[in-house]
């Protein structure tokens, strides 16, 4: 089945609410970056789209309906057109609220674990191509940089809307809940349950907490067991 929606919003705009809200409405499972790192076979398949290769974006999507975050909105161009009946929703916030948001956790996050995925090749390739897509393709390396990083925020909405008819999209705040979503969409809007809030802060900041841990608690773990088959 195809793509019938596409997520043209960066990461921590509410993509793993709107995510969940998606799955709610009945479209199916929804394509998030949580969905890739539950996959290491679309480790191969990203890292091939990013390094040149053809995209076989039915075989990548091949039981989802819909598709969010990061790295699916780095193509929303190449999707809309793969997938020309799809409608995009552009997940939109405050610039200044996104950039404390995204700097303080995604950013962290990658900073801490991309050392360790050495340690696991195919990981390694595609957090490597996660790096040449977003880190580099879209801030520039200069994520750090505020001024820089909200400029290229801001005109990455510029560029959705014009690029995108207006027929097909929706810009769209998870403040805003069902209502616009679902009048886009042309289903009926929940009314026995509030707009999903998923992927807070504080969750981010426990996985930067314990994450760490694990790893090194994994490498430790593989370290022992390798030695112990030597003896």
């Amino acid at each position: 089945m195809p793509l019938r929606v596409i997520g043209a919003g960066f990461g921590r705009t509410g993509t793993k609410s709107l995510k969940v809200a998606l799955e709610e409405l009945g479209f199916g499972k929804c394509y998030h970056m949580d969905e890739a790192m539950k996959n290491p076979r679309h480790f191969r398949r990203w890292a091939e789209i990013v390094e040149g290769g053809k995209a076989d974006w039915d075989a990548l999507f091949n039981g989802y309906q819909s598709g969010v975050d990061w790295p699916v909105s780095a193509y929303y161009k190449e999707l809309s057109v793969a997938y020309p009946d799809a409608k995009v929703i552009l997940t939109v916030r405050e610039p200044e609220r996104w950039y404390e948001s995204f700097s303080t956790t995604l950013y962290q996050a990658d900073k801490k674990f991309r050392k360790y995925s050495r340690f696991i090749p195919p990981a390694n390739r595609f957090f490597g191509a996660i790096n040449k897509v977003v880190w580099e393709g879209i801030f520039d390396n200069r994520l750090e940089d505020k001024a820089y990083a909200i400029e290229v925020f801001n005109n990455h909405i510029e560029e959705v809307k014009r690029t995108v008819p207006k027929e097909r999209l929706l810009v769209f705040e998870a403040r805003q809940g069902w209502e616009p979503l679902c009048a886009f969409l042309g289903v009926p809007a929940p009314t026995h349950r509030p707009f999903p809030h998923e992927n807070d802060r504080a969750m981010w900041q426990r996985v930067i907490r314990y994450g760490e841990i694990v790893i090194w608690g994994v490498i430790i773990s593989i370290v022992a067991l390798l030695i112990w088959l030597a003896l």
